[in-house]
Parts: structure tokens; sequence; C-alpha cells
């Protein structure tokens, strides 16, 4: 099965959803707003001059997702036009919004949380909002990396996350088991496929910028929210590196016990990539549509999202198991469909205890880079 078909968060609002594990993505949302303000400023207020003002603004979030945090972007930027129009005494413009993300995700969701936002925006006086919601849930291959909206229509666009396959490593290509007893890059990582890792991000990422170039308006601006690295050694343990390395090492515990296969494990390949600042930096330049303003590094603790009262069941998990449930909201529906839903529950149980066993011995954080990108204006 193409793994775009089958990579979502978890949906509904169960104890493994996102809705109720998705707190650190709510604190990586809140470390872009102020590059998110300034993005919006310079769209309203160019060079100062309110007669530049657009009377309509198009805004993207691509990989919406659902749950708690998908309307918490668009209500951002909302706040900060609203305040911008009134300190400028201009007119708020319409605006239009599109909340895009692959075909497994629970738009549904969206749909029911769209009455109590619109309760929302009235009790903040906040005016002459057309909100289009263009679900765009059409099975597309490389889906952010095609185009999604109409020639020049967008003035911003917020992404939050960039998936995919390395191609020489799919599931059933002659090289899929060559990174074997791991899921993603390792230390222990033949060159190969750190190279088909490597060389992945930037095809698509240069695809997914072609590809976003038509759609925005020149002078107009793209924000990047990506889980990256802080070193350019792909090898490097931080990030979400040695997440997949512990989940790793989980399907090898029920590998002993008889309930994974080896060859299982053999031929996974995360559909995910860390990128540094520094080859984000490579392919901006290379594919030559936009500039960078600018390119920040966040670190956030793995257990940032870890509360006394995050869950209503009777036995309160350890640190490592709530860390776990947030994982797993995330990355259960490929792995559930390459190893099977019977061995979900067991797995995770293993694997936050492994997280227990890590964060006991390290500092254990995700980076996050925040990439502020300007549509070239020729």
């Amino acid at each position: 099965m193409e793994v775009r078909q089958v990579l979502h968060m978890n949906n509904g609002e169960g104890e493994t959803s996102y809705a109720k594990n998705s707190n650190i993505q709510r604190k990586i949302i809140s470390m872009t707003n102020s590059r998110l303000k300034k993005a919006i400023l310079n769209i309203m207020c160019n060079n100062n001059n309110n007669k530049n003002v657009p009377e309509s603004i198009g805004v993207a979030d691509l990989g919406c997702s659902s749950g708690p945090n998908t309307l918490m972007v668009v209500s951002e930027i909302i706040d900060i036009i609203d305040e911008t129009s009134r300190k400028s005494g201009i007119s708020f413009p319409e605006l239009r919004i599109s909340l895009n993300d692959l075909p497994g995700n629970d738009f549904n969701d969206i749909f029911r949380s769209l009455p109590s936002f619109f309760i929302k925006l009235k009790k903040k006086k906040v005016q002459k909002i057309a909100m289009l919601l263009e679900f765009l849930v059409h099975f597309m291959e490389g889906f952010f990396h095609k185009r999604a909206c109409i020639l020049f229509t967008l003035h911003l666009v917020y992404i939050g996350s960039l998936r995919s396959v390395p191609l020489g490593l799919g599931t059933n290509n002659v090289m899929s088991s060559l990174n074997k007893g791991k899921l993603y890059i390792s230390h222990t990582s033949p060159s190969d496929v750190i190279n088909a890792y490597v060389s992945q991000f930037q095809n698509d990422f240069s695809t997914f910028l072609r590809s976003r170039s038509p759609e925005i308006v020149p002078g107009g601006r793209m924000l990047l929210s990506l889980m990256g690295r802080s070193s350019i050694d792909p090898t490097i343990e931080d990030g979400c590196y040695y997440q997949w390395e512990l989940l790793a090492n989980a399907l090898s515990n029920l590998v002993s016990k008889d309930q994974v296969e080896e060859e299982k494990i053999d031929s996974f390949n995360a559909p995910y990539y860390a990128p540094c600042p520094e080859e984000v930096k490579i392919a901006v330049e290379n594919e030559g549509s936009f500039m960078i303003d600018r390119i920040e590094t966040f670190e956030i603790e793995w257990d940032a999202s870890v509360s006394s009262n995050s869950s209503d069941e009777k036995i309160l998990l350890s640190t490592g198991q709530q860390v776990a449930k947030t994982i797993r909201a995330v990355v259960e529906s490929m792995v559930e469909n390459h190893f099977g839903n019977e061995i979900m529950d067991d797995l995770f149980s293993v694997y936050g205890d492994l997280v227990d066993d890590y964060i006991y011995k390290k500092r254990a954080v995700y980076v996050n880079l925040v990439v502020s990108l300007k549509r070239k204006e020729y």
C-alpha cells in the first residue's frame, strides 16, 4: 500500500489519539509565533505603505492534521491580522484559508470543531472573515510535493512536516533490507542507506519548493516548522533520531518473544528525515524561487508534554510511558500497517520502558527548525 494512504496521526479522541497526545506539537507551534507575526507584518505593511495592503489574503496550512492544534495556527494568524489592522487603521482583509493534509487525516473532526471556532471569533469581534476550507483529500503521488492551490493565490504558507520514504528503500525494493535491525538512519547504517535518505530529502524538498513557487504571490511568505537536527552528521544522537532507535529496540524485544519477525524490522524504513540547517539552505539556494529570511533552531524536552493531568487513567503512567503515547499518536498508523495491529499495545509498552531508561541517563530533546522564506519578486 502507498505510504501516504496510511500516513496520518491517530484519529478520534481515545487515549492513544493525536487529539489527546499533541501537547508537544502545541508547544512547537507556539515557538513559531514570533516568526509568524513578522511574516504577516511584512505582507500587510510592506514598506509601511498602507496602499499596498492586499484586500484579500490567501493562507494555506499544509499538514494541518486534526485535534485541538488544527486551528491554532489559523487563530493566531487572524489575531495578528486583526491587531495589525486596528493599529494601522486599515480594513480587515478578506481571508481565504486552506487546510490541507493527506487522505487519512480526520477531516470530520475539523468540521466538528468549526462551529465553536466561529463562536470564538465572534466573541473577539473579528469582522469580515471569509473562510474557504479547501480540503484537498485526493490520492495524489507526492501530495505536498505537487501543486495544491491555484496560481499566485497565496500570501502565506505554513507547513509542519515533510515525509517520504527514500525511493531505493521501499518495502518491496531489493535495497529495503540494507538497514538491518533499524527503522531509520543509525550509526550502524551503511552509507547507501544514509545517502538514500539525504538524497530523498533534497529531491523532495526541492520539488516541494518548486510546487509552492507558482502558488505564492511574489513577495509572499512561507513558514516551515520541521523536526531537524543540530549537526550536519545525520547519525548524530539528537532530535527524533534516537526515538526511532528505541522503537527498533522495542521491536527487537518482541522478536525475542516470537511476536515479530526479524525480517519485518529489516524491511521497514521510516518515511521521515530530520534535516540540519545547512541542508535546508542548500536546497533553498539550489531551487532558487525563495530567499531565506531566517532559520532558527529550538530544543524542547521529550517529556515537555508530560502532565499529571494528561491522562484519565487510574494508574498514573511513568514519564516514558507518557512520551510513548505521544509518539504512538504520530507513528502508529504506519507501524501498524507494516507490523500488524495485534502487537501495538505490547510494542509501545516496551517502548515506554526503554524511553524511561533513556531519559534517566541522558537529556533527551527534540530539535525543531523554524525556517522563514520569502518568495522572490521577479
